[in-house]
């Protein structure tokens, strides 16, 4: 035990040495001879340093977020790169006009496309979003649309919407019928009897909105609106499908 004590106090004492070493090289040196050194000794421990404070941060604010009182968040992916940010304060607006408490949180800055390399990422951060349940409605494309199929993350639309609505989408043809929860096993092999059939998505094809941030002469990829199976604010995310259904 005294053996180890000593051994710790000669590691200190080492350290302390070298702390005032490299205090004393600093003073010798002008701002950039400064900054050059820190980099070349110690930038191991400074890039630690700001990964813990970048994660700190972000759980920090995932907290934050979680305890904000919220009627709505809604995840925005579209073809284009318009911004639809005009819209959404509209919509908020009129949203809000009841009174009631809690904010309407527009994210428009989610990547997603599965022609880009880094696209796993993508999937991990939707995933982490729906997980934490972030994510009450999605306004995508269809490679976000497959994504959140494969999750099992729409609600299905006959269960939520109520039966005059639901005529009125199968009506104009907007309903999308489809199977979920098929997703690749280790061996890249997918079973299709794991596969929920229903009515998952609304194909914006025709709206109002759908013609403002979705068609150039460039695309022709359809826009869905999804409502996220673990939502909370089922009775927003329905106003909000009304909305954005509008002719």
């Amino acid at each position: 035990m005294k053996k180890n004590k000593n051994s710790h106090n000669k590691n200190t004492s080492s350290l302390r040495a070298e702390l005032r070493q490299d205090l004393d090289t600093l003073k010798r040196l002008d701002a950039r001879g400064k900054l050059q050194f820190l980099w070349d000794y110690y930038r191991w421990r400074i890039l630690v340093c700001v990964c813990v404070v970048v994660i700190v941060g972000m759980f920090a604010h995932m907290l934050w977020e979680g305890q904000r009182p919220c009627r709505l968040r809604v995840c925005v992916v579209l073809n284009t790169e318009d911004d639809c940010g005009v819209w959404f304060r509209d919509f908020t607006k009129a949203l809000k006009s009841d009174g009631k408490e809690g904010d309407v949180d527009i994210n428009q800055d989610q990547p997603f496309d599965y022609g880009n390399r880094y696209y796993y990422l993508h999937e991990v951060e939707v995933m982490t979003t729906i997980s934490s349940k972030r994510m009450d409605v999605a306004v995508c494309g269809a490679d976000m649309y497959r994504y959140l199929l494969a999750l099992n993350a729409c609600l299905p639309l006959d269960t939520a919407l109520s039966d005059d609505f639901i005529s009125y989408l199968s009506a104009q043809e907007m309903l999308c019928y489809d199977t979920a929860n098929l997703r690749e096993d280790e061996n890249g092999k997918v079973n299709l009897a794991d596969g929920i059939d229903g009515y998952f998505a609304i194909n914006l094809s025709g709206t109002e909105f759908e013609r403002t941030y979705n068609q150039t002469e460039e695309n022709e990829k359809p826009l869905y609106a999804v409502i996220i199976a673990n939502t909370e604010h089922l009775e927003d995310s329905k106003t909000l499908i009304q909305a954005l259904v509008t002719p």
